[in-house]
């Protein structure tokens, strides 16, 4: 027993230090934790609470100077996961992504910005009146939504009058891109001093009599004339390459998520369309004869693989009329600029047919691009949907339709109806109509 007794001994006495330590401890706390009822426990509960974040241990506890046999300081056994390397942690660590520095967050606050390709030079052109101003929002609209709320290309507005705050107010409002407004020059829209003005007048007379649409209008005739040969001259659009035309009262019918410029630039386009129509042969009777005494002249603007057989069934003898619709028109600004381009204008300026008949600003333009441009530069977009008046171009395949959410209907697509060039279009540049084509003639 002594034997047993001794061997214990330490154990004991140190039990003894223990429960003398925590009987005094009790005595001395014994009032912190008499509760009487439940309320008391709630309000010790609270009291206790609110002193824990304040607690501080005491420096010269009794506990410190206890001695811990060698035996209970032994430390627990600790349980990782079996996976778990010391390298891995330390790795992960340092791969930890840093908060980006100040000047970082400055300049990844919209990282698009950098992502953006370069820009086209390019900008939609406006010819209209103040009164036009709400047919003309209807379209602004239609091809902000379709196209241009992607893309943000400026927009350029003139007028033979200065444009009214409302105007400029409303367009600028709705246009996603910078807006331009500019004062056609006089002489622009005005008659040259080479004009006879009673023959001019008789000439609109006599079309009044034949009723041919707008063959009365001084006004249709300045506006021709300033889109056939002025337009492209304006200031404002000296710092671009390309335009996309834009008139009131047009409808786009398809969402258009390609950038059409872009498009047209990066294939080596010129000239792009979506309608095709023949002309009144009464407005242009001999716009063909001034035509044919121009290239006799000016052969070497004259380009070797040309649409000469879209504009003529005869190899050049005669017009057969057919020209693409100048309401819709996207194309490069420095066709318009170029020499053959504007010595032909101002040759048939000269000639006095503007005024003394009726020459269209379509008909020229379609003549111009057939003879002095390579065929393969000319571009039809079947693919964008769009109606001017009662003529309505509408992509036939109903699963593009579907998936371009466009709200045209396939059976007033004027494509390949007699009075319109798209059949001869796709015969003469060589492309394979939409099968879905002879239901839709």
């Amino acid at each position: 027993m002594k034997m047993i007794l001794g061997s214990r001994l330490p154990y004991l006495k140190y039990l003894a230090v223990l429960l003398t330590i925590v009987t005094i401890y009790v005595l001395t706390h014994h009032n912190d934790y008499i509760y009487n009822t439940a309320a008391d426990i709630v309000q010790q509960s609270q009291q206790d609470s609110q002193q824990l974040p304040h607690h501080q241990p005491q420096e010269n506890s009794a506990l410190e100077n206890v001695k811990v046999p060698e035996e209970l300081k032994t430390e627990p056994e600790i349980v990782t996961d079996p996976n778990y390397k010391e390298e891995d942690n330390k790795q992960e660590v340092e791969s930890a992504p840093e908060s980006p520095k100040e000047d970082e967050k400055e300049q990844s606050k919209n990282p698009q910005e950098d992502a953006k390709p370069s820009r086209i030079k390019a900008t939609f052109v406006t010819l209209a009146r103040n009164e036009e101003l709400f047919d003309l929002i209807k379209s602004i609209r239609t091809v902000e939504d379709r196209f241009n709320r992607k893309f943000n290309y400026d927009w350029v507005f003139l007028n033979d009058k200065e444009f009214t705050q409302e105007f400029k107010d409303l367009t600028t409002a709705i246009v996603s891109g910078k807006t331009k407004y500019g004062l056609i020059p006089k002489e622009h829209w005005s008659y040259p001093d080479w004009i006879d003005l009673k023959k001019a007048e008789e000439s609109r007379k006599k079309m009044k009599l034949a009723k041919i649409i707008y063959g009365e209008s001084e006004s249709y005739r300045h506006m021709c004339r300033f889109e056939s040969g002025f337009f492209w001259r304006n200031e404002l659009l000296d710092e671009y390459d390309w335009y996309w035309r834009v008139e009131p009262g047009i409808d786009i019918h398809c969402d258009l998520d390609y950038d059409l410029f872009k498009y047209m630039e990066d294939n080596n386009k010129v000239y792009g369309f979506t309608i095709s129509i023949h002309e009144f042969r009464a407005t242009i009777e001999t716009l063909w004869d001034h035509t044919k005494k121009f290239i006799k002249q000016n052969p070497q603007y004259l380009a070797e693989d040309n649409f000469m057989d879209f504009i003529s069934d005869d190899k050049g003898k005669t017009y057969n009329l057919c020209h693409f619709w100048s309401n819709f028109e996207i194309a490069n600004l420095n066709f318009w600029r170029s020499e053959a381009y504007t010595k032909y204008f101002d040759y048939l300026d000269q000639t006095g047919g503007f005024f003394y008949e009726r020459w269209g600003d379509a008909p020229i333009h379609s003549i111009a691009a057939a003879l002095f441009l390579p065929k393969n530069q000319i571009h039809y977009f079947e693919d964008v949907g769009y109606r001017h008046g009662v003529y309505t171009q509408c992509p036939l395949n109903a699963q593009f339709r579907y998936d371009h959410k466009c709200h045209c209907n396939p059976e007033k697509d004027f494509t390949f109806r007699g009075y319109s060039c798209g059949k001869k279009y796709f015969e003469k540049m060589g492309l394979e109509k939409p099968k879905e084509w002879v239901d839709y003639q």
